[in-house]
């Protein structure tokens, strides 16, 4: 990824984006064809590194060119807005797109079956604790058999992460009155996607 030193962001503040973000897309290369899977993954920091966890369907030939090529690069996306030149207090300004992107790369590993339930119960913790007070789902509200066949429909794959680019893009390189202005136009717009640019916004600044 290019990332100008203004927007460059830092492993942990990275890190942290992509464990809360929880979702991306996972890319590998097919003999120089490349293939990509969006999933739901859970991050793992420990002695033994940074890891990724997730799963695809067995149908998903994915794990099949992973087990082959195991380098993989795994983008987790945040909000992102388009940035109008009228909104800046000095003229003579072009468009441009702000956005927080984070690239993971590492080398995959397809996981033996017996560890999938697990797995399955980490990640559907991870995500069913953001609807609280609802009761959580669990692997245990299924029946046995239902349970056995959707553990045989995945299969599950750790990614060992060698490398992290993160891009915090939100007019750094702009004065203080420009980014200001932009703030402010963005709020006048409400919600949606503006609103979600600018709660990651003013949570970066104020840290």
């Amino acid at each position: 990824m290019y990332v100008p030193p203004a927007f460059k962001a830092d492993d942990e503040t990275a890190l942290d984006f992509a464990a809360t973000r929880g979702f991306g897309t996972l890319v590998a290369s097919d003999r120089g064809r490349l293939v990509a899977s969006h999933l739901p993954f859970l991050l793992r920091r420990g002695a033994d590194g940074v890891r990724a966890e997730l799963h695809v369907a067995r149908a998903n030939n994915l794990h099949e060119i992973i087990a082959a090529a195991p380098d993989v690069l795994l983008t987790v996306i945040g909000p992102d807005t388009y940035i109008s030149p009228d909104w800046y207090t000095t003229v003579d300004q072009v468009p441009t797109w702000n956005y927080v992107s984070v690239h993971l790369s590492g080398i995959a590993r397809v996981l033996p079956q017996f560890g999938s339930l697990d797995h399955v119960d980490r990640l559907s913790a991870r995500f069913e604790q953001t609807l609280l007070p609802k009761t959580p789902w669990t692997s245990a509200k299924m029946t046995a058999a239902k349970r056995e066949a959707m553990l045989r429909a995945i299969v599950g794959i750790e990614i060992g992460i060698t490398k992290i680019e993160a891009q915090w893009k939100f007019g750094q390189h702009k004065s203080a009155a420009d980014q200001a202005s932009v703030i402010r136009n963005l709020e006048q717009l409400g919600t949606g996607q503006a609103g979600a640019y600018l709660e990651v916004v003013n949570g970066w600044r104020r840290k």
